[in-house]
């Protein structure tokens, strides 16, 4: 079984960082692209960034010069730094990641149960 867990959220005022981390885990024979996602309440889930293996990456334009997303692929980890955070960042953030597994064959979507970040004003 693949698994993804997030960690890092958390509670903030407005203009600081946080920096969240999400392992995947499990029998995984490669992973493509991963990313951040996020869900405010009331609103649908949103992309805030995406990277590729070869670390090419995409942004939200509402984070862009704010988020910063990387990953180290041999430990399976993709990180998002946030910095000058805003009330509206508060949200709960979700890893996701397209993983070959070893136990099932083709491609899937994995997602992590997300992490709660609150920014106060």
């Amino acid at each position: 079984q693949v698994q993804l867990v997030e960690s890092g959220g958390g509670l903030v005022q407005a203009g600081g960082s946080l920096r969240l981390s999400c392992v995947a885990s499990g029998s995984i024979v490669s992973i493509n692209a991963m990313g951040w996602y996020r869900q405010a309440p009331g609103k649908q889930r949103e992309l805030v960034a995406t990277i590729t293996p070869g670390g090419r990456t995409n942004y939200a334009d509402s984070v862009k010069g704010r988020f910063s997303i990387s990953r180290d692929g041999a430990k399976n980890t993709v990180y998002l730094q946030m910095i000058t955070l805003r009330p509206e960042d508060t949200a709960v953030y979700y890893c996701n990641a397209e993983i070959l597994g070893g136990t099932e064959p083709g491609w899937y979507d994995y997602w992590g149960q997300g992490t709660q970040v609150t920014v106060s004003s």
